[in-house]
């Protein structure tokens, strides 16, 4: 989940949706890793187009893809 500054829309605060700890940020930047998921669910599922957002730290992103019985696929970027 994240917060931003409703005038400047910088960025205040991230918490992880899954064990609720703050994130690091500092003046707006976001100090350490993070995964969010943004998804539109469309027909044929029980959340016929609803827009559903979450955030998670690395730890419990670690710990629930460590239960996926085919792992995310993982490739190195080259430029940031």
């Amino acid at each position: 989940m994240r917060e931003y500054h409703e005038n400047t829309k910088e960025l205040l605060r991230a918490i992880c949706n899954c064990c609720g700890r703050e994130l690091k940020v500092r003046n707006g930047i976001l100090m350490e890793g993070i995964c969010s998921v943004d998804t539109d669910w469309g027909y044929f599922s029980t959340k016929d187009l609803e827009h559903h957002s979450f955030d998670l730290c690395e730890a419990c992103y670690q710990r629930i893809t460590e239960k996926f019985v085919i792992p995310p696929e993982v490739a190195e970027n080259t430029e940031v």
